[in-house]
C-alpha cells in the first residue's frame, strides 16, 4: 500500500535518536501529566518523546516570532527534551485570504525562524490558516493559480500529500488533512471520500498489536467547541460552531471502533486544552504555541505546548508546558 510519507521528514525522524538538545531545563509551569486509562503496565519502557507545538500562527510583524524563538528553545532545552516535534497546524497566521506577497513573507518568517532554531526534526500536519487563497475575494485569488489551496503549504513543508503515516519506535502514526474548500471561502473540517478509503487501508495495514497515534490539526472529538464562544445558546439548545470539530465524527468514531489499537488522537485549532476518553480512545486538544494569536492567555488556556510520552506497551502521558516569554502591551 502506497502510504505517501513525507520522506524527508521520515529520514530526520530516523536520526532522531539520541539527539540532546544543550543547556539545562528551562523553568516552566506544566499541568499534571495525564495518563493512559486503565493503568498502563508497570514494566513498561518509554520509546519516544514528543512535543506537540500546534497553532503557532506566524507572520513577519508582531510578538509571533519572539515568541517562538522563545517556544523553540523552551522545548529543545527540557531536562529530557522531546525526540521529535509535531507542527499541528497553522503555522502560519493565515494564508487564507492573504495575496501571494503577504503568503510569500508569512513563510519566508516561519522558515528563517526554524533554520536558525530548530535542532530536533519535525512532523508536519497541515491547518486550516496554512492553505492559501480559499477566501477568494480578499485574497484576490481565481483557483486556476497554480500555488492555490494546499500546493503552497505541501511546498513550504515539502509534503507530498496532506495526509501520510510512518512507523516509529513501534508505534504507528497516521496524520491527517483536516480541512476541505468549502464555498464562499470557507473550510470545512471532514475528510475528503479518498482520504477515507486511504485512511480505511491505512489502519486495516497495522498489525493488531501496534499502538497507533492519530495527529490532526481540527479535533476529532472534543468539548473545547463549547467553550471557544462565550455565548453558544440560544433557545435552550447549544448551537456550537461548525468549523471546531470534524463535521464528519460519527463517520470517523465508526471506523475508529474497527481497530482498538488506536490509543490517542493529537489535536489543536481551538486554542485550549482538553482530555476525551470515548469508546476506548483518548482525545487530546493541545493547546496553542500562540495562545490567544499572540496576545497572552486565550480563555483558559495559556500559551504553551504538550509533551507526549509513549511507551511499548500502547500505553502514553501528556504534560501541558507554559514556557515563559514576554508576551508585551
Amino acid at each position: 500500500m502506497d502510504r505517501k510519507p513525507n520522506t524527508l521528514t521520515r529520514r530526520q525522524l530516523l536520526k532522531a535518536t539520541g539527539l540532546v538538545a544543550a543547556g539545562a531545563g528551562l523553568a516552566g509551569l506544566a499541568r499534571p501529566a495525564e495518563a493512559t486509562s486503565p493503568a498502563p503496565s508497570p514494566n513498561r519502557r518509554r520509546v519516544l518523546r514528543i512535543g506537540h507545538l500546534t497553532d503557532m500562527h506566524i507572520r513577519p510583524t508582531g510578538r509571533g516570532p519572539a515568541g517562538l524563538v522563545a517556544c523553540l528553545e523552551h522545548v529543545q532545552s527540557l531536562a529530557e527534551p522531546p525526540d521529535v516535534l509535531f507542527n499541528g497546524g497553522d503555522a502560519i497566521m493565515s494564508a487564507l485570504g492573504a495575496d501571494k506577497d503577504s503568503t510569500r513573507a508569512q513563510w519566508e518568517t516561519w522558515h528563517k525562524i526554524m533554520n536558525e532554531n530548530l535542532e530536533l526534526p519535525m512532523i508536519h500536519c497541515i491547518g486550516n490558516h496554512d492553505v492559501w487563497g480559499w477566501q477568494r475575494s480578499r485574497a484576490g485569488t481565481t483557483g486556476d493559480e497554480p500555488l492555490y489551496g494546499k500546493v503552497w503549504v505541501k511546498q513550504e513543508l515539502e509534503l507530498e500529500s496532506g495526509y501520510y503515516s510512518f512507523d516509529r519506535a513501534g508505534w504507528h502514526f497516521t496524520v491527517l488533512d483536516s480541512v476541505r474548500e468549502r464555498g464562499g471561502g470557507a473550510y470545512q473540517p471532514l475528510l475528503e471520500d479518498d482520504q477515507i478509503e486511504w485512511l480505511k487501508a491505512d489502519l486495516d495495514s497495522v498489525p493488531a498489536e501496534t499502538p497507533i497515534l492519530i495527529l490532526s490539526h481540527v479535533p476529532v472529538i472534543s468539548v473545547t467547541p463549547y467553550f471557544f464562544y462565550d455565548n453558544i445558546v440560544e433557545n435552550y439548545q447549544f448551537r456550537v460552531a461548525g468549523a471546531l470539530m470534524h463535521q464528519d465524527v460519527h463517520r470517523l468514531r465508526d471506523l475508529f471502533a474497527n481497530y482498538p489499537n488506536i490509543k490517542v488522537c493529537l489535536s489543536g485549532h481551538v486554542h485550549l486544552v482538553d482530555r476525551v476518553d470515548y469508546n476506548g480512545i483518548t482525545y487530546l486538544c493541545n493547546g496553542a504555541v500562540s495562545g490567544s494569536w499572540w496576545h497572552g492567555r486565550h480563555k483558559d488556556c495559556e500559551p504553551g505546548y504538550a509533551i507526549v510520552d509513549l511507551y511499548d506497551d500502547g500505553s502514553f502521558e501528556r504534560e501541558y508546558i507554559e514556557y515563559e516569554w514576554d508576551v508585551g502591551k
